[in-house]
């Protein structure tokens, strides 16, 4: 329903007129259909001449430019209008004069107080001409008539305005799924560069007290440039998302990257980081929303844990259920966080972010006995 209402809010009149035009000029040429047309005032009825094909020609024909010179329309009908009311042909045609009103109200972007003056300025000597020409009909139906015709020309405006805030509805919407999407990949980069740099600077640092033990160094090296070339890769993975041609890709390939818990766990480990892992279930084969998020989580407390809490066990506890993955990360000692590379403290507000928009629970915070746990529970059930 809402749907419906906001194409209906969008929608111009004056894109069928290319096809209304000619069809009304076509049946005002009906030999049953002559005199049937609109009226205004007493005078008789005329037969068709040739001034009659003009006066249903500028009423017609005019309908088919009236997206584009919406004003000239008016006033080519408007002609039209006068003359078959003073000629008395009273054609089909005449609706042709209320479909011009309604698309000038609808499309006319300039000037528009002066047209409707011109309006009813161009009404008050055909109303006189009417009168002289043996009209019977009193003043008040001249006057019903321009009630009319000022109610056609709101409804016009009415369809501008309600176009005009579709218009700008759309481009809010545009503008927050812009937003929303620069926000996500922020959060992707935000997660992938500090736990990937992060990892690299303790490995580095560890490195230069192993330059008496040439075994242990090279692999520390070995694992700075591993944690270099995965950084890397993941990094290409969400530049991919910023590519022009990114939105024609399947959902399946518009996910942003993720490892296996696995690896993610002894890339932490060969930073020197002492972790204890267990994962229970089968993690689903498909990247959805549910496993991105609880990969970021366990990625994120774990930087936390190399930042913060170098060297002291950690454990990290993952268990795939039928509805839910439940995550908890937690470090046995406070660390020292004064040797830490620093960090932005906006980690663990975008993860509390992410798993609230599945509906999850997070919670993140010391321990009574010292240390720190992170702990989310993330419904499984929420589309990627």
């Amino acid at each position: 329903m809402r749907h419906a209402a906001g194409r209906w809010r969008g929608v111009d009149v004056t894109a069928w007129y290319v096809v209304l035009g000619p069809l009304l000029l076509v049946t005002s040429f009906v030999p049953s259909l002559h005199h049937h047309g609109t009226q205004i005032g007493g005078v008789a009825d005329r037969p068709f001449d040739a001034l009659a094909v003009l006066a249903v020609a500028l009423q017609c024909l005019p309908l088919t430019v009236c997206r584009r010179w919406p004003t000239a329309c008016l006033a080519l009908a408007s002609a039209g209008f006068a003359l078959d009311q003073l000629r008395g042909y009273h054609s089909v045609a005449g609706t042709a004069f209320a479909f011009a009103l309604l698309g000038a109200g609808s499309r006319v972007e300039r000037h528009r107080r002066i047209t409707a003056l011109a309006f009813t300025v161009a009404y008050v000597p055909l109303a006189v001409a009417l009168a002289r020409l043996g009209s019977v009909d009193a003043v008040s139906e001249y006057a019903m008539f321009y009630v009319v015709t000022a109610l056609v020309w709101g409804m016009g405006s009415w369809l501008r305005s309600a176009r005009h805030a579709e218009a700008e509805r759309r481009l809010r919407v545009a503008e927050e799924t812009r937003t929303a999407e620069r926000t996500r990949i922020a959060r992707e980069l935000h997660d992938v560069v500090t736990h990937h740099v992060t990892a690299m600077v303790v490995q580095a640092e560890a490195a230069r007290y192993l330059t008496a033990a040439p075994d242990r160094l090279e692999q520390t090296l070995t694992a700075v440039s591993d944690t270099g070339r995965q950084a890397i890769s993941d990094l290409r993975h969400l530049l991919d998302l910023l590519n022009p041609d990114h939105g024609t890709r399947s959902p399946e390939d518009r996910t942003p990257h993720v490892g296996t818990l696995g690896s993610l766990v002894e890339q932490t480990r060969r930073a020197g980081q002492p972790v204890e892992f267990t994962e229970e279930g089968t993690a689903p084969e498909s990247t959805g929303s549910a496993h991105l998020v609880a990969y970021r989580v366990v990625q994120e407390a774990l930087t936390n844990a190399l930042k913060y809490a170098h060297g002291i066990r950690t454990s990290v506890a993952v268990r795939h259920g039928e509805k839910e993955i439940t995550v908890e990360v937690s470090t046995e000692g406070a660390g020292d966080r004064s040797a830490s590379p620093g960090g932005s403290g906006r980690g663990l507000a975008g993860l509390r972010e992410r798993v609230d928009v599945l509906g999850g629970e997070f919670s993140a915070g010391g321990r009574p006995g010292g240390g720190f746990t992170v702990r989310a529970r993330i419904p499984t059930g929420s589309p990627s």
